[in-house]
Formats: C-alpha cells, sequence, structure tokens
C-alpha cells in the first residue's frame, strides 16, 4: 500500500490553513504528522479523505489517483480517518457499534432481504464473526455490550480504531488517538497499530504526544501556519531549529 499526498490546499478567504503540502508512503508505512495548534493537520487529513474540497493537488493511493472522489469513494478504496473527538453511536453497544461499521450489508436492502434471504443471512454471519475477532484483537470483550457512551476515553479510541478495522481499510488515518488516554491504553494502542502494520496496514497520525509518537512512526512531518516544514526520521526533525521554534511560538505541548 503506497499514498501520495501532491500539493495538497485549502484556503478560507484569505487565509491558507494548508499550503501545497505533499507527503510519502511507501510501502505500509507508520507515519506521524505534528505541529503546533492550528497548523493545519486536521484541515490536511480532512482534505485528504474527501470531508473537505481543497484547491489543487491530489491524492495517489497504490498508483491510482483519487482525484474528485468523494469521501465514501475513498473509504471503498480503502482509505479510513477517525476524529479527534470519537464519533461512536453513544447508545448502541460496542458490538453494535462494530457490526455498524461494516460496509456493503446486504440486509440494509429491502429486495435483497426479501429475495436473498441466505445469501444475507450468510454475510450477517461472516460480519458477525469479524465483529468477535476485532472485539478479541482489541482486547474490548468485557465492554463489548456496554454502550459505546460509557466507554473510557481509551477505550473509544480503540473502538475508533475497531470500527476503521471493519470497513476492511488499507490505510487507517488517525488524529490525535492518544489525546485523553491513560499511559497503560497508549502502549497497548500503539502495539496494536504495530501489530497492524505488520499485516500491511499503514498509518497517518497526528499526535502531540511527541514521545508516544516518536516511538512509533519511521518518519515524521510537520506543520506550521499550513506548510511542511520538516521532514525525516523523529530523532533529526524534534532536533530541528525550526520545528523547536515552531512549538514554543505555537503554544503546543
Amino acid at each position: 500500500m503506497t499514498l501520495e499526498i501532491k500539493e495538497m490546499s485549502k484556503a478560507y478567504g484569505g487565509l491558507t490553513v494548508v499550503d501545497r503540502v505533499s507527503i510519502t508512503m511507501e510501502d505500509a508505512d507508520i507515519i506521524g504528522v505534528i505541529g503546533p495548534n492550528g497548523a493545519g493537520k486536521s484541515t490536511l487529513f480532512s482534505l485528504v479523505t474527501g470531508f473537505l474540497d481543497g484547491k489543487g493537488g491530489d491524492v495517489v493511493l497504490d498508483g491510482k489517483p483519487l482525484g474528485n472522489a468523494s469521501a465514501v469513494e475513498r473509504a471503498q478504496a480503502g482509505m479510513v480517518r477517525t476524529f479527534q473527538v470519537p464519533r461512536e453511536f453513544a447508545h448502541m453497544t460496542v458490538r453494535e457499534n462494530l457490526m455498524a461499521a461494516a460496509p456493503g450489508q446486504g440486509g440494509e436492502n429491502l429486495m435483497t432481504t426479501f429475495f436473498r434471504p441466505a445469501s444475507v443471512a450468510r454475510q450477517e454471519k461472516e460480519i458477525a464473526g469479524k465483529v468477535e475477532e476485532t472485539i478479541r484483537f482489541l482486547k474490548l470483550g468485557v465492554v463489548a455490550d456496554t454502550p459505546a457512551g460509557r466507554l473510557s476515553g481509551g477505550q473509544k479510541k480503540l473502538l475508533e480504531l475497531g470500527r476503521a478495522l471493519m470497513t476492511g481499510a488499507r490505510l487507517i488515518m488517525l488524529d490525535e488517538p492518544f489525546a485523553g488516554v491513560n499511559p497503560v491504553l497508549i502502549e497497548e494502542l500503539s502495539q496494536k497499530i504495530r501489530e497492524l502494520n505488520a499485516r500491511g496496514i499503514g498509518f497517518l497520525i497526528i499526535e502531540h504526544d511527541l514521545g508516544a509518537l516518536s516511538k512509533l512512526v519511521s518518519k515524521l512531518y510537520v506543520m506550521d501556519r499550513g506548510k511542511l516544514i520538516a521532514s525525516g526520521e523523529p530523532a533529526a526533525v524534534l532536533s530541528d531549529t525550526a520545528v523547536r521554534e515552531a512549538y514554543i511560538g505555537g503554544g503546543a505541548n
């Protein structure tokens, strides 16, 4: 799985919030995107995943330009994102949240349900099996039947990752997965990301916890005021003078 983000830009009126940003991922890597608050990181994610329209630029996934593909079409191509604030179905259980994330469910189509009940039943069994496998992998068994709104911050982040897995994603873009998560769950979540990456899933991660992130990624890209100001191996990037000045000036943690 490869990803090329080419010259992505976004402006609101006269304010450019993402300015010709390019990022490359090869061979299902784990890459971090950092920068002070307001640097344009989350806006970049929304542009790449089709939640926002930009000005110019393109996204190329496995050599295929996505052009004007919608967010749904990009998800179908294997690119899925999470958000800073988890968007779980609060009144549904963890198991139900995971089941709802599975794409292309025949049971949602009245004609298919009526004329092909055996096919629908077979698919529902397959989805249920994948749900249980995901619950086991993420160690969410204890809360599997708990309404998602009652989960801790860390458990909600694990659920977000699980819902991305249920879509069959090959590239998962995580927006601050460690925010509001205790150190034990941060390490557990990091380990799950490593295991999934070993299976061939790529990750692009926005995060302010630079200590945890630098242990996880092979490369960091740094944004400030909409522009890329540095990229490279974590140790080199974090010691870069321009990066240090951007964080001090931006007041980020």
